[in-house]
């Protein structure tokens, strides 16, 4: 109840409340027209420890500002353009799987980020496309903040800190996340997956960090 409270102030203080439009800081609408039409999916594929990751925005321009502000500022308004472009990663991830028996796991997350938030920012967006999901996985150890990590200590960051929570033998696994960076959380996801039992197919999420 309290998510959904806090979900409802946060749109009803960007209908009352002056904002700036979370892609380029000018004044009026909580996204301009000119970032909404930025944000229009372009569906970029890399691998990440050889698995498939369809991504529909690259994490940069108006995109990074844009998903920063629906995932820490509370601005859950900014949700239908990113719903939209995680859907298109997703058709684009499953484009060759045949079947209806897939299931689409996002990420474990913590009770106490969701709270603090209001929401999970991926299951909203999943709700937000339309896309059904299931909770698969959990954490089994609070990682350390990953923002200041370099690429090897957020691997070692998130080693074994995952672990399905139902078997999930024979089942085909679609991982989804909002940005891939480095690459440590879905690989650390799949290993969890495929521990179960599951098949992991693939990724898909909102943006990808440019490759260095």
């Amino acid at each position: 109840m309290d998510g959904a409270i806090a979900r409802a102030a946060g749109f009803l203080q960007e209908l009352v409340l002056p904002v700036d439009c979370a892609g380029c800081g000018t004044a009026g609408p909580a996204l301009c027209r000119d970032c909404r039409l930025r944000l229009a999916p372009q569906v970029t594929a890399r691998s990440v420890g050889g698995m498939p990751v369809a991504s529909a925005l690259a994490y940069s321009g108006v995109a990074q500002p844009v998903i920063v502000a629906f995932k820490n500022e509370g601005r859950t308004g900014l949700a239908p353009p990113l719903a939209v472009a995680l859907r298109a990663a997703v058709a684009a991830a499953v484009q060759e799987v045949e079947g209806d028996d897939l299931l689409l796991v996002p990420m474990a997350s913590t009770r106490r980020s969701a709270a603090e938030r209001g929401y999970d920012p991926v299951r909203l967006l999943l709700r937000r496309a339309g896309l059904p999901h299931t909770d698969a996985l959990r954490l089994v150890r609070r990682p350390r903040d990953q923002v200041r990590l370099g690429r090897e200590a957020r691997f070692a960051n998130l080693e074994h800190g995952m672990a399905a929570r139902v078997p999930l033998t024979g089942r085909r696994v679609l991982l989804v996340d909002d940005v891939v960076t480095t690459g440590a959380t879905l690989t650390e996801a799949a290993r969890s997956v495929r521990a179960a039992g599951g098949r992991v197919l693939g990724a898909a999420t909102v943006a990808s960090t440019r490759l260095r």
